[in-house]
This record gives C-alpha cells, sequence and structure tokens, in this order.
C-alpha cells in the first residue's frame, strides 16, 4: 500500500486525509445513530405509562432524559409541566419543539463533512491527475538539444495520473453511499420523533387537565 502512496506522488496525501477522515465519521455515526441512542421502540410508551397520574418527580425526568435522543425530547415536556403545571399548550409545544430542533441538529452533525468529502474526492483526484500529466509533458520536452522524453518521468507521470484519479473515486463512492444511508436513517429517525413527540403532548395535555 505504502508502494502504491509512493507511486502515486504527492497529490495522493490529501486523499488519504480524507479516506482517513470519512473512515472516522463513518464510525462515529455508526455508533451514534444506534436505535438504542435515538429511539428505543417502547420508550414512548413506558414514559406515557409512568406519568398516568401526575408528572414523575426530578430524578425520573433527569433518568429518561439521558436514556436516548427520544428520552430528551420527552424530558423536556415533563420538565415544562413541572417548571409551571398551568402551562398553555403553545408553551408546551414551543419546549418540546425547541428541545427537537436541538436533537436533530446533534442526529445530522457530521453529515455535512462526509457530503463535502464524497464531493471533493473526486476533484482532488483530477487535480492528481493533472498534476500527473503536467509530468508527463514535461518529461516530454528536449533536453540539451536532443530530441525525445524520458522513458521514467513518462512512466511516473502516467503512475501519478491514474492512481489519483482511482483512488479519488474509490474515497468518493463508498463516501457517498454511507452519507445517502445516514441521511435516510437520520430522516426516519426526525420522522419518529416528531409522531412521538406529538402523541406526547397530547398525552401531557390530558394530564395536565386530569
Amino acid at each position: 500500500m505504502f508502494s502504491i502512496i509512493q507511486a502515486a506522488g504527492w497529490p495522493i496525501w490529501p486523499l488519504v486525509a480524507c479516506s482517513i477522515l470519512a473512515l472516522a465519521l463513518v464510525i462515529e455515526r455508526f455508533l451514534s445513530l444506534k436505535t438504542a441512542r435515538v429511539a428505543p421502540p417502547k420508550l414512548l410508551d413506558e414514559a406515557i405509562s409512568v406519568s398516568r397520574s401526575a408528572v414523575p418527580g426530578p430524578d425520573v425526568v433527569t433518568q429518561l432524559e439521558q436514556n436516548s435522543a427520544l428520552g430528551e425530547v420527552l424530558a423536556s415536556g415533563f420538565r415544562a409541566l413541572n417548571s409551571d403545571p398551568r402551562c398553555t399548550e403553545s408553551d408546551l409545544r414551543a419546549t418540546v419543539e425547541g428541545t427537537g430542533r436541538a436533537v436533530a441538529h446533534r442526529l445530522e452533525r457530521y453529515l455535512s463533512a462526509l457530503a463535502t468529502i464524497a464531493s471533493a474526492a473526486p476533484l482532488l483526484g483530477l487535480f492528481g491527475t493533472v498534476v500527473g500529466m503536467i509530468e508527463i509533458f514535461g518529461s516530454q520536452a528536449p533536453t540539451g538539444g536532443a530530441t525525445g522524453g524520458n522513458p521514467a518521468q513518462l512512466a511516473h507521470g502516467i503512475s501519478v495520473a491514474l492512481y489519483n484519479t482511482a483512488f479519488g473515486l474509490i474515497i468518493a463512492i463508498p463516501a457517498l453511499i454511507f452519507w445517502r444511508y445516514f441521511r435516510a436513517r437520520v430522516d426516519a429517525y426526525l420522522l419518529t420523533l416528531e409522531l412521538a413527540s406529538e402523541r406526547f403532548v397530547r398525552h401531557l395535555l390530558a394530564l395536565r387537565r386530569a
């Protein structure tokens, strides 16, 4: 692998940095976007169950908030009622929606960076190709009055051009695939959070009137 990097010349190093960064982002997103850390399937029903008759205490709310992203949204509704039991429906919805926007921003973190790598990698590969072509044409320039080019320099220029083109595509294609996968996963989570928060707000309004 190191011999390939050497053969590709100095333009390959920005692509190597992009590949390392993309791999780190993919691993981080896989860990952060687990269902258990975002929207556990039974959490909403459990939150409604423990608040059938009254809003739970601060300890339960804190535990719920630390459970997951969905738990953070649900806990904001509990906190709103704890701080003001007679808060209006608009204030309650505003509190839950504000927390939901913060959670949505956190779920979408690093996706733009992954998309940027997917877009920039082919351009960096093209840059390496151009550098390789410049070396090729430079090797064909007559030197010392002799005609013809330097075969070693010609071979090096071709290797720089081809390796950089290939490496740019090798980085860009997986990065684009993972970006689309994570984008779809985040959109599905956001829909789940929106539906769950709407159901939970209706439950809190009924609890407040009880």
